[in-house]
């Protein structure tokens, strides 16, 4: 990474290469979920898979972009560890919705699911597999999986070094 930080490409390249291969893995292991979903336990997709595969590339880029951030606000690689591991999974697993219905939480945690990212999308898909709706149904999930991206790939991008200290 030394070698690369030191380079004379731009920031935003270096970051770009670091998330393109992520990126595709990620949307081989969708394409390898829906599949495994769909044919093997025959689970209905009532919805459109473009839109599946719309919302889910979005969600993609959103926790690419929570990675980033994460990697710059940490120190070291432990540190990384313990905040995406510790500190970000067990509350997006318990808060997303994807257990326990948020409308059944106490108040305050339906306020700290709000800034889940993976509570709005398991709202919209649901919404495009089990439901079948449109995606002009699922706009406010998309607008809020979009304005998360953005904030956060801004501020990790002002915030990423390319020099060594």
């Amino acid at each position: 990474m030394e070698v690369i930080l030191v380079s004379p490409v731009r920031p935003i390249i270096i970051i770009i290469a670091k998330a393109v291969p992520y990126m595709i893995l990620s949307l081989i292991i969708l394409i390898c979920i829906l599949l495994i979903s769909k044919y093997i336990l025959l689970v209905p997709i009532a919805g459109s898979i473009i839109a599946i595969f719309g919302v889910s590339l979005l969600y993609i880029l959103l926790a690419l972009s929570l990675g980033l951030f994460i990697s710059v606000i940490a120190e070291t690689q432990v540190a990384a560890l313990l905040i995406s591991g510790m500190i970000l999974l067990m509350p997006s697993i318990m808060l997303s919705g994807m257990i326990y219905p948020i409308e059944s939480m106490p108040q305050i945690l339906q306020y700290l699911a709000d800034i889940v990212p993976a509570r709005w999308y398991i709202a919209a898909i649901r919404k495009l597999m089990i439901m079948g709706v449109g995606i002009n149904m699922i706009y406010k999930e998309l607008i809020v999986l979009t304005v998360m991206t953005v904030i956060l790939l801004t501020i990790a991008l002002k915030k990423f070094k390319t020099r060594l200290e």
